[in-house]
Order: C-alpha cells, then sequence, then structure tokens
C-alpha cells in the first residue's frame, strides 16, 4: 500500500518525547507563589475573590518549619490568588473544583518549602538587599508606565490591584531571592554525561512506520432503541456529565447620571460667574509679536539704543552685539506670558509701545531689555451666549460627577449602618433589576444565544465572589461613570437537571455511547487479529462493517516532537508499540478508535548530529538541575523538621469546599 496522507491526524503535533518522562516535579519552590508569582511573571489577577464566608475565619498556623510559620490566612490568600488566575483561562471554575485537582496541598507544600528555605538563608546568614529587592521591583513590567520606565504611580496602583501591600511584595521578594541565592547553584551543578545525551538524542532520530486504521463511531449505525429504563439508569450512571454548574440570581439598582440629572443643571447665575471668572478664555485677547535684546549692563544697552537711533536696523544691531536671528525672536506672546519671561516693567513697555516702535533699555533680572514690537494681533472677546452651550457642558460636567459621588456615598453609608437593599433603593429613588439564573461566565443555560445586558457583566465576578448572606455591596462599572447596589437573590447549587427536561440529550448521548462500544469491540478484534500474524490490510478488509481505508505513516520522533502542542494519539502509540504489534487508542471527541500497527523501527545515530546531542544534553542538565534543587529543598526540611498541624490543614480545608459551590 502506497503512503496515503495521514488526514484524520491533521493539526496534532508532538510534545518533546522526553519532557514527558522526565519532568515529574518541578521546581516549583523557585517560583513565588504570592504577588510574585502573578504581577512579576505579567499575569494579573482581579484580586482575591472566590473564598466566600471563609475569608473571616480567625487566622490559626497549619505548620511551622525552623520558626517560620505557615498560616491559615497566608494559606487561603494564595489559593484565592491561584484560583483568581486559573478563572483567567476557566471562567466557571469554583473552589471546590480547584481544591480537588490538588492546588490546596501543592499550594501549602510550596508555602512549607518556601518558610523552610528562608529559615536555611536566615541559619546561615544570607540576605536579601534592600537595593536587590529595590531592583527586582523595578524590572517587573507590570510596575512600568508607557515609557518602560518604573513609575511610582503605577508600582501603587497594581499593588492596589492586587490587594497586597508594599511590605509583603517586598517580604516575598525577598524570599524568592534568597531561594534563588539557595537554588540556583544547587542547579547548576548538574551534570549529564555526552554518551548518555548522544543515546537519547539517537532516540530522537529513531524512524518508524506502520498503518493507523480508523473504526469510527458514525459506521456503527444507531443500533437499537433503548427503552425509558435504560435512559435512566444511564442517566443515573452518568449525572455528573450533566451537572449546570453553580447558577446565581443578581439583584442590583444602577446608579448613574440619569439618577442625578436634575442636580447638574446649572442656572444662569452659575454659567455667568463661570464666564467672568475665565475671562482669559472668553475675553478680548491681544497678542504681539516681539523681538528683543538682553545686555548684560546698562552701558552696553544705551549703546545698543544709540545705534537705532543712528538709523541701524535693530537685526544689524543685534548681530553686531553677537545676537543671531533665533535668538532675537520671542514670538508671539501675551502680556502675562511675557511678563513671565521678563518682567511686569519690560512686559508694560512692550504692550504699551506701538507697532514697530522700540522700548528703552528696561533692566530685569536677566539683565537689560530692549524689546521691538513687530506686530499686534487682537481678538474680540466671545459673547457669553456663544461661550454658554461650552461653560454649561461643563459645569453640567463638574455637578453631576459632584451629585453622582455624594449619592454614592450615601447609598454606602446607608449600607454600612445597615439599611437593607430594598431601602436604600427606595430612599433614593433606585429601580431595582433582577437577573435570570445565571452562571458564572454570564450564560443562562437552557437558553441559547442569551447574553447578560451590558451592565450585568463587570457584576458577575463580585457577584459570584459574595455569599448568599453577604451585605449589599457598591460595584464600579463603566470606568467609574456608573455604579450598581449589588446583591445575591438566589443561589442555584451546581446540579444536573431533571431527567424529563434532557430526555432527548441523555437519550442521543446513549445511542452514542453503545455505538462507541461496538466500535471499540470492533477495533479491539481487529487488533487481535493483526497481533495474531494477520496482516492489517486483510484484517480491515475482512470487518464486518465498512470502515476507512488504511493510511500508512512514517515518522521520526524528532520530526513530530512540537513543543506546546499536543501530541496525536495515534503517533504517540506509534512510537510506545513493540515492532510487529497493533494496539487500539481512542480518537478525539468520541469518533470511534485508531488501530495503529507497528511495521519497522530504524534506529537513530545522533553522531552525525552534534547539535542535537548538545540541545538534548542542555535540555536533560535543566531538568536534573530543578530535580536536584527540589530534592535539596526535601533534604532542608527534613534538617528543619517540619511541623504539620493536620488537624488544622483538614478543616481549614473543609471550610474552603464548605464556602464552594461544588460540594
Amino acid at each position: 500500500m502506497g503512503q496515503a496522507p495521514f488526514s484524520f491526524l491533521a493539526g496534532y503535533y508532538m510534545l518533546s518525547i522526553f519532557r514527558r518522562g522526565i519532568v515529574s516535579k518541578l521546581m516549583l519552590v523557585i517560583l513565588a507563589i504570592g504577588l510574585f508569582a502573578i504581577v512579576v511573571t505579567g499575569f494579573g489577577t482581579d484580586g482575591a475573590g472566590g473564598l466566600g464566608g471563609v475569608s473571616g475565619a480567625p487566622t490559626q498556623t497549619l505548620a511551622s518549619v525552623g520558626g517560620e510559620e505557615v498560616t491559615s490566612a497566608e494559606l487561603t490568600q494564595q489559593i484565592n490568588r491561584q484560583l483568581a488566575r486559573a478563572r483567567q483561562q476557566q471562567p466557571e471554575l469554583d473552589m471546590g473544583t480547584f481544591l480537588r485537582t490538588g492546588a490546596f496541598e501543592e499550594i501549602l507544600r510550596q508555602l512549607i518549602s518556601q518558610k523552610a528555605l528562608t529559615a536555611f538563608a536566615d541559619a546561615n546568614g544570607m540576605t536579601a538587599s534592600k537595593k536587590m529587592i529595590d531592583a527586582e521591583i523595578a524590572s517587573i513590567p507590570a510596575f512600568r508606565n508607557l515609557a518602560g520606565q518604573f513609575d511610582q504611580q503605577t508600582f501603587l496602583a497594581a499593588l492596589r490591584q492586587e490587594e497586597i501591600t508594599e511590605d509583603q511584595l517586598r517580604r516575598d521578594l525577598a524570599a524568592s531571592l534568597l531561594q534563588r541565592q539557595i537554588l540556583v547553584p544547587v542547579g547548576a551543578a548538574a551534570q549529564v554525561p555526552q554518551g548518555l545525551a548522544l543515546q537519547y538524542a539517537s532516540l530522537l532520530l529513531e524512524q518508524r512506520s506502520g498503518t493507523v486504521g480508523l473504526v469510527p463511531t458514525g459506521a456503527m449505525g444507531a443500533g437499537r432503541e433503548p427503552t425509558d429504563a435504560e435512559v435512566a439508569a444511564f442517566y443515573r450512571e452518568n449525572s455528573a456529565r450533566y451537572v449546570i454548574p453553580e447558577r446565581r440570581v443578581l439583584r442590583y439598582a444602577l446608579i448613574g447620571p440619569e439618577q442625578v440629572a436634575a442636580a447638574a443643571q446649572p442656572n444662569d447665575a452659575e454659567i455667568q460667574a463661570a464666564y467672568n471668572a475665565a475671562q482669559d478664555r472668553y475675553g478680548a485677547k491681544e497678542t504681539r509679536t516681539l523681538s528683543q535684546v538682553v545686555l548684560p549692563d546698562q552701558a552696553a544697552a544705551r549703546a545698543f539704543s544709540a545705534k537705532l537711533a543712528a538709523g541701524t536696523s535693530f537685526e544689524q544691531a543685534a548681530a553686531q552685539a553677537g545676537f543671531s536671528a533665533g535668538d532675537i525672536a520671542v514670538g508671539q506672546q501675551t502680556k502675562a506670558e511675557f511678563a513671565r519671561l521678563t518682567s511686569d516693567a519690560v512686559a508694560n513697555a512692550a504692550f504699551g509701545a506701538a507697532r514697530g516702535a522700540v522700548t528703552p533699555p528696561l533692566q530685569s533680572p536677566l539683565g537689560w531689555h530692549i524689546v521691538r514690537v513687530d506686530a499686534i494681533n487682537r481678538t474680540a472677546a466671545t459673547p457669553l451666549a456663544a461661550a454658554r452651550p461650552e461653560i454649561q457642558a461643563q459645569i453640567s460636567q463638574r455637578k453631576r460627577t459632584e451629585a453622582l459621588g455624594n449619592l454614592v456615598t450615601r447609598v454606602e453609608d446607608a449600607l454600612g449602618e445597615g439599611s437593607s437593599f430594598e431601602e436604600v433603593a427606595r430612599a433614593n429613588g433606585l429601580g431595582v433589576q433582577e437577573t435570570p439564573p445565571l452562571t458564572a461566565a454570564g450564560a443562562q443555560p437552557g437558553v441559547a444565544g442569551w447574553r447578560p445586558p451590558a451592565e450585568v457583566l463587570p457584576l458577575l465576578k463580585s457577584g459570584f465572589d459574595m455569599s448568599p448572606d453577604e451585605d449589599p455591596t457598591v460595584e464600579t462599572i463603566d470606568g467609574g461613570q456608573r455604579f450598581a447596589v449589588l446583591a445575591v437573590s438566589r443561589v442555584i447549587p451546581a446540579a444536573p437537571p431533571p431527567l424529563a427536561q434532557i430526555r432527548n440529550i441523555v437519550k442521543a448521548d446513549l445511542v452514542a455511547k453503545r455505538a462507541a462500544d461496538r466500535a471499540r469491540a470492533v477495533a479491539t478484534a481487529l487488533a487481535a487479529k493483526i497481533n495474531a500474524g494477520v496482516p492489517a490490510a486483510q484484517a480491515f478488509a475482512q470487518a464486518d462493517v465498512g470502515l476507512p481505508p488504511l493510511q500508512t505513516v512514517k515518522a521520526r520522533r524528532l520530526e513530530i516532537a512540537r513543543p506546546n502542542q499536543p501530541i496525536p494519539p495515534p503517533l504517540a502509540m506509534l512510537f510506545s508499540l513493540p515492532r510487529g504489534k497493533a494496539r487500539l487508542v481512542a480518537a478525539p471527541n468520541g469518533q470511534g478508535w485508531f488501530v495503529v500497527h507497528l511495521q519497522t523501527i530504524v534506529p537513530g545515530d545522533a553522531r552525525t548530529a552534534p547539535q542535537l546531542v548538545q540541545a538534548t544534553r542542555s535540555q536533560f542538565q535543566q531538568f536534573i538541575g530543578q530535580e536536584y534543587a527540589d530534592q535539596f529543598t526535601r533534604s532542608i526540611e527534613k534538617g528543619l523538621e517540619v511541623e504539620r498541624d493536620e488537624e488544622a490543614i483538614a478543616a481549614l480545608k473543609r471550610q474552603l469546599l464548605g464556602g464552594s459551590s461544588a460540594q
């Protein structure tokens, strides 16, 4: 059979063959897991939400090592930060799901390792100086302005967004710098023999060829019609796949310009006062185009004036005194502007002279001025009627901003004094609105294509971070142009809908599952035949169902290794099979089953590729260095005798899970 295009593997690529086997543990302890892991690496969060009612729990010591403590508050803060970061990729991720991935234990382990390294550094006289920390802060991209320079205001704004103080950040950075001092030399000591790298590099050049056949689920037919009992049983056994994420009904009342429109309207007196106060903008104006020389003493100034009186032009006299044309040109000035450049006396003289006239020498702190009036430009005053729209808009904007701020303050004060959502809305004339049950991503399950109103989108995160019994809050939307009083009206826990509502979906899934099972049975029988010695093409030709033709594949490990890309399952199987054997592997998205048969193996020889050998050696050294650092950290912890309060740790985890939506 000729080599056909491997069409049903299009779009897949392979990760490095060795990375999967070598990197069993990452040296996560050298990654600071507070703000350092989020802001320093360039990934911000929207705060530390997600905790619900647990945030007010009393602080307990969960573990201690070498005099350093890991507290429940510290662990909770880090878990919330990591959850917020994860939600950037998975908006519907809740605390329960996050913790059940092992995040609780991993973050606790990292914190203990961090404390152990800090204690070890202290015991051995290692420090992170203020200068080192300052340099680290200055290097963080999130703290730079648009010009790429460290900016104090940007720095403080980033800290406020991350809800961390400068002292906390400096402590985190100091700990991270100490960890680097300890672990980087440990990791750098890793060495990989050239012979070992040669063997693994040769594996990258190994070439394998074989066949891949697809047993598609769609070729199996619909099969027997499921009974109601079978559909119900399938629903019970697979109810988790139909779970609708937690939904919340949010109640909100908008506070915006429309609530303060009446208070924002200026009256005639206010407009007149603003017009009178802005005569520099609306009043009549006179500007003059001037030239001048500034001489060091009175004698030189008198001599210059004498030359002008004798008929020498201003430009010639200035040139004889050493001034260029650019030196004498002052340009167009108002009287106030020219006074700031010279003095009141010089400006009065220049603006009192006629066009073409030259002032007598006058002294300022800069020296002796002689000024020529080159041109006089006059602009008539802008009448109040013409200026009125602009002034009215300015006053309205100012009054609207003030009134809106005052209204928000009144609402916040009332909420702080115990007023209910309804009382605040009624007292301030706010219209109350309520959303349908929404997920954290703003979807309304069961309503295709539904989108929340624009004002609801910025309220979702706060709405899902709040506990149901929490007091209403005032949230900012539209960049501070509008606000909303927000409360959680109802929480619908994550759960599957009743079978009656999704029976057709469940039935279709059951039919698909049966077809997939039949496809697997066919694929298993084909693999068994091939392993018994029947040629792959013959086995597929003898199948009871019509199947796509076999496709021939040939590749080297190096050719299919694409960093940061998923491995095509059949290719991964091809490079794990013994020669002559066949196995099946699931096709993506339930499409069926691949039967992969390895026919030939051509060993590689990396002696002809020294650059590949060196690259493989460098990669191995990096991973082994990470392992050395990890083991060194474990040794430090063992020497310092880590003490864990397992009861307190378990209690905190239960609290976090209890405050989540996924029990």
